[in-house]
């Protein structure tokens, strides 16, 4: 053969040595100890028979009131290339007792063959949103190289999930770990297994089943519990808990980096002004150079949320610039921030700020404050009740009367029982005829709320903050005004 000795070569990396597909039967008999009924190349990896794709494999995980074999006809129809099954099918499979310890197995089996840089990311508030910006920016750099957890993948079903469809190939993985109760951060830490550890605030968030803000923090800091040695801690330098979170770290030989407002902070933010895009310019001082760059997420919290990614970006060995370019062209994401024009009758726009994805005490005053700074002819407030609270609710949500003033929103509609406190000081203070009450609207669901905003009229230069918990149902009210999603 007449051809060039390096083509003969070939390949001549070790990258190029690795198979382009994600996983094999023999390596997911072999990770799950399990039986493959036949040979098959899968391209991911889906619990979902809804979301399956073309090549994937899918997982038919028993649940608490569904069991994932009922839906392997549909999983196949999608085009699944096989099915991780604890029965015989005539479909090509893997066999084996138990689906769901199958999926965590093949997670530890993704999790030891990468090379991968990896960054676990949790906190109280702002996880999904840091995680993204993590992402983006390492993905950047590596030119497409980098994996993450998807949407909110963030429990004992998501981690593994997520791990199991990490590439081999990949250079950096980034995986949220969200928690409820105290225990469960741990024991998705030590499946991940991070070189950099992230938590991004500390807030009342679940402080119903964690009882006080101090034992939310003790369960975010077990997130360093499952650092590599050597690893890295992110931590916030401006929050009451920050001692707390640094010796947490420090006792599992953890390197410290905390990144704030704070002298202390080891990325501490020097100057932020607003941009013109409606985000921010944020000058930072890094302890060896001052670095400066746009976030085009507008409010306080995102400039903070900016600072913690600079710090992992550069604890990781990313690249700086990057990071700082993908933070100025960053779009909101549904139901966390994203944004939307909505065309009215009258030939103008109104904005409409979808929050509508989660809320607690901390994140509905950044929201606030966020709102009170966009420009608009007319500022409203959709408030959706904070969940998770327990005897803290009433207080919680009366105090948002505050925020809600400064904001200088002149219609409110607040959506759900729990918002009865906040409506009662709505009222005391329309009945003040000192300055001016704000107008509101106390509705028991989704459908009313569309109705009060309907009923109360956008006007061109309006913009409206629609920010709740999830289960209140407030994206279908972002899905009605805005003609987007579900």
């Amino acid at each position: 053969m007449n051809a060039h000795p390096a083509m003969l070569a070939w390949p001549h990396t070790e990258d190029e040595a690795i198979p382009l597909g994600l996983w094999d039967a023999a390596a997911i008999a072999a990770a799950t100890g399990g039986t493959a009924s036949e040979d098959f190349l899968c391209s991911g990896v889906e619990i979902d028979s809804r979301d399956v794709r073309e090549g994937d494999l899918f997982f038919a995980l028993k649940g608490e009131t569904t069991d994932g074999h009922r839906f392997l006809d549909a999983a196949f129809a999608k085009g699944a290339i096989a099915a991780v099954v604890d029965r015989p099918i005539p479909q090509p499979h893997v066999l084996v007792a138990d689906t769901m310890a199958a999926l965590e197995a093949l997670a530890h089996a993704a999790r030891e063959r990468t090379r991968a840089r990896i960054v676990g990311v949790t906190g109280s508030v702002g996880k999904t949103g840091v995680k993204e910006a993590i992402f983006a920016a390492l993905d950047r750099s590596s030119r497409g190289g980098a994996h993450r957890s998807v949407k909110s993948y963030n429990n004992h079903v998501g981690v593994p999930l997520s791990l199991a469809r990490m590439p081999m190939h990949c250079g950096f993985g980034i995986f949220e770990m969200g928690m409820n109760h105290a225990g469960e951060i741990a024991a998705l830490t030590r499946q991940v297994r991070p070189h950099v550890a992230v938590i991004t605030t500390i807030a009342p968030a679940h402080i119903e089943n964690l009882g006080s803000e101090e034992a939310i923090a003790d369960a975010k800091a077990e997130i360093f519990q499952g650092l590599l040695p050597g690893g890295t801690a992110v931590i916030p330098a401006d929050t009451p808990y920050f001692e707390r979170l640094r010796d947490a770290a420090v006792a599992l030989g953890a390197n410290v980096v905390s990144f704030g407002k704070a002298a202390h902070a080891d990325v501490r933010l020097l100057d932020s002004v607003p941009a013109s895009n409606g985000g921010s310019l944020v000058t930072a001082d890094m302890g060896d150079a001052r670095i400066c760059y746009t976030v085009s997420a507008g409010g306080d919290h995102w400039i903070a949320n900016s600072l913690a990614v600079m710090a992992t970006v550069r604890a990781v060995g990313g690249d700086l610039g990057a990071a700082g370019l993908s933070l100025a062209e960053m779009a909101g994401l549904a139901g966390r921030g994203a944004r939307h024009q909505i065309a009215l009758d009258d030939g103008g726009t109104a904005l409409l700020i979808d929050e509508s994805y989660n809320a607690n005490p901390a994140s509905m005053r950044a929201t606030l404050a966020q709102l009170g700074a966009t420009p608009a002819r007319r500022r409203i407030a959709v408030l959706g009740a904070m969940k998770e609270l327990g005897d803290f609710t009433p207080a919680f949500h009366a105090a948002l009367v505050e925020p809600l003033a400064a904001s200088g929103a002149e219609f409110a509609v607040l959506v759900g029982p729990e918002m009865d406190a906040l409506a009662r000081e709505l009222g005391k203070a329309a009945g003040n005829t000192l300055g001016k009450p704000i107008r509101f609207a106390h509705c028991a669901n989704t459908d009313e709320a569309i109705a009060a905003l309907s009923a109360f009229g956008l006007e061109g230069g309006d913009a409206v903050l629609v920010k709740g918990s999830n289960s209140v149902g407030l994206a279908g009210l972002v899905a009605h005004f805005s003609g987007k999603g579900g």
